[in-house]
């Protein structure tokens, strides 16, 4: 079985809160965040292709990469990494190319649990409340889930 992931997002308020602990350390976490072949592994539902065209997982480095599905359907997505601090917070722009000028900002906390354990915290903030539910009605749960399902295994590699 693999580790829960928790997803909330309040009433009210344009913010969504995941959190999911992994089997491997911070580094190996970090390092599956920051290095553009190991994203491929893991990004997105199961059953989709990752093309990356840019991703610069440093402070002020950008990243651009589709998703495409199985009826070659594409999802772009795109932004900026504002603040990354190594094995430790990253804070980006998340922008999906199908809903241009809705822009969400990002933070990433990669938190040591010990025991080679780690805890990752997102915090994502939307300019408006619709543009948050319209995020939750996308069902990002799932390629959430399944994408940190196959960063349990990428990780493991490393």
């Amino acid at each position: 079985m693999t580790n829960p992931v928790t997803i909330t997002a309040l009433e009210g308020v344009p913010f969504i809160e995941i959190e999911r602990e992994f089997d491997a350390p911070v580094a190996a976490i970090f390092r599956a965040h920051a290095e553009p072949d190991l994203v491929k592994q893991w990004l997105g539902p199961n059953g989709y292709e990752t093309d990356i065209e840019r991703y610069d997982f440093t402070t002020g480095g950008s990243y651009r990469y589709a998703h495409r599905n199985p009826d070659g359907q594409e999802f772009a997505f795109n932004g900026v990494f504002h603040v990354v601090r190594e094995n430790d917070f990253a804070i980006q722009t998340f922008e999906f190319e199908g809903f241009p000028d809705v822009v969400s900002i990002e933070s990433l906390r990669f938190e040591d649990l010990g025991n080679g354990r780690t805890r990752l915290r997102a915090h994502a903030v939307y300019p408006t409340l619709e543009a948050r539910d319209g995020m939750i009605a996308s069902n990002m749960e799932v390629g959430i889930t399944e994408g940190y399902e196959r960063l349990d295994r990428a990780a493991a590699s490393l």
